[in-house]
């Protein structure tokens, strides 16, 4: 059972009660956000930083990286969350790497890539895409990846790489926990541009009483937030997983039913059969 703490909800919370808002729920919550920080398994020492800093990010994994598993496993011992980053196709053409997923699978293939990515990911919660401005407008592919997801107890985040993505509608189709990026952090590795985008996303936490931001370990976004995470107390704004989020937004209750989905674990040999 996914558990959704009030400590998690409110972690880094000082303020008063001017500035809390209402969840749909009835409850108070101050304005909050969460970060979710991609790409994480090629870099050890930044995703290192990441892992052990106090606030509760969301760290999402890429499959089959050199350091997914190591670093996976020292950021839930750290109260963080984590997510599988899945490789889609995109409109420039980049490569994928291992774990992508392309226009071109048919349905065994992309299911079967998509589940070897998922049991890859020490304790796996939900599910974002890496790229993905391709794949994430097509219907066909969107389906299946949804469909598969929808067997287990993973919410879906829509990086939105392209303003024409349906995968969150999709993904809500399917009655998976769903959640949209509000705002890119870092597209800008300058410490003034990661400023400008924190703020906004500050701004939008402000307005809608939660926002969603993404950033990558590039060493001026993990200094940035190792210097301005500790001083949002101060400012009165929380920090919440991406379960967080999702409860406060959903009257603070759990997205799965003790026992209603369970992570499907398989041999290697096991998949190969499927």
């Amino acid at each position: 059972m996914r558990l959704l703490k009030t400590v998690v909800l409110l972690a880094g919370l000082m303020v008063g009660p001017a500035v809390f808002a209402a969840s749909p729920g009835g409850d108070q919550y101050p304005p909050t956000i969460a970060i979710i920080i991609d790409d994480m398994g090629h870099n050890l020492y930044e995703g290192q930083r990441l892992a052990q800093m106090e606030q509760p990010l969301t760290l999402a994994f890429l499959p089959f990286r050199k350091h997914t598993t190591s670093l996976a496993k020292l950021a839930y011992q750290q109260n963080k969350e984590i997510m599988l980053h899945a490789p889609m196709a995109n409109t420039r053409h980049f490569g994928l790497g291992p774990g992508g997923l392309t226009p071109d699978m048919d349905e065994a293939t992309l299911t079967k890539t998509l589940r070897r990515s998922l049991q890859s990911i020490p304790h796996v919660s939900g599910v974002n895409n890496h790229m993905g401005s391709l794949l994430t407008q097509q219907l066909q592919p969107m389906d299946w990846v949804m469909k598969e997801l929808y067997r287990y107890p993973v919410y879906f985040v829509d990086s939105r790489t392209i303003a024409n993505s349906i995968a969150g509608q999709v993904a809500q189709a399917y009655q998976i926990p769903s959640l949209t990026r509000d705002v890119f952090l870092d597209h800008e590795q300058t410490e003034a541009f990661v400023d400008q985008q924190f703020q906004l996303l500050i701004k939008t936490a402000k307005e809608k009483g939660t926002a969603i931001g993404i950033g990558h370990p590039h060493k001026v976004t993990v200094d940035y937030l190792e210097k301005h995470l500790p001083k949002l107390d101060e400012q009165g704004i929380a920090v919440a997983t991406v379960s967080g989020i999702w409860a406060m937004r959903n009257g603070n209750r759990e997205m799965f039913a003790e026992g209603e989905k369970q992570p499907e674990v398989l041999s290697v040999a096991q998949s190969d059969k499927d």
